[in-house]
């Protein structure tokens, strides 16, 4: 089974991209943040058209998450927990993997910046919020995958130039610690279990050239629970969409298990 995960940036921007992407691709659940859309401006048509059903918890201009899936998910869950501003940032389904049943969280956290404003507060009390419900749920199932736009580079070596990060929201130490909290709740960051030493980026800012210099980081996420480790088969960051013209700033995650 293949689960992506994908910061579009727009989804009705980037929409003849995803779909091009998909038909390359095959993904069984394709997770979207940054969707940038109300419900009502979804393209579901456009994605039935290639096999696929949408779930959407959408928000006009801003925000906004969405999964994608070839074959039948159960008990979707939009706003799997409530922010303070009710943003549009989480979406949630089960999906069976032979005798299991997976929970996959979809999420996109805020990211924070300015760090001397209440939006730095707001990131944080998200993520605090965030984990307590993670907890609740390891209590009904320990078979969680997370997925999404963390917004947060968990080690220096996710970042092409850690020291011009020290005072920015996604690499704060109170930040990364809070990652680290949801990694010692029985989660692994599987791009990095896999690949120890490996420096690759899942996003480039559209300023200054950021792309053409591999001036990245690693933003992008898969966290999976320790009990579901020996389904994993692999991950790739892919970066041709990045590549592509219009292109989302973020380029794809690609979970395969099995």
């Amino acid at each position: 089974m293949k689960i992506i995960s994908w910061n579009v940036n727009s989804v009705r921007a980037r929409k003849n991209n995803i779909i091009n992407y998909i038909k390359d691709t095959k993904p069984d659940l394709l997770l979207l943040q940054e969707i940038k859309t109300e419900e009502k401006n979804f393209p579901f048509e456009d994605f039935k058209n290639i096999g696929y059903a949408s779930y959407v918890f959408g928000q006009k201009s801003y925000n906004g998450v969405a999964i994608l899936s070839k074959n039948k998910i159960q008990d979707i869950e939009k706003n799997f927990f409530k922010d303070q501003k009710n943003q549009a940032r989480t979406i949630s389904c089960d999906i069976k993997l032979k005798s299991n049943t997976i929970k996959i969280i979809n999420i996109y956290v805020p990211n924070g910046n300015p760090i001397d404003t209440d939006k730095y507060d707001f990131k944080k009390n998200w993520l605090i919020n965030f984990i307590k419900k993670i907890k609740m749920n390891l209590k009904k199932n320990k078979n969680i995958i997370i997925g999404g736009d963390f917004n947060i580079i968990p080690e220096e070596i996710d970042v092409y130039d850690h020291t011009k990060f020290k005072n920015d929201a996604l690499f704060k130490s109170e930040i990364r610690k809070k990652f680290l909290e949801m990694l010692n709740l029985g989660f692994n960051d599987i791009y990095r279990y896999i690949n120890k030493t490996k420096e690759e980026f899942t996003f480039w800012d559209y300023m200054s050239g950021a792309w053409q210099k591999n001036n990245g980081m690693r933003i992008d996420h898969f966290l999976v629970s320790t009990n579901l480790l020996n389904k994993v088969d692999d991950i790739n960051i892919n970066k041709k969409p990045r590549s592509k013209l219009k292109p989302s700033d973020h380029t794809p995650i690609e979970l395969d298990i099995t």
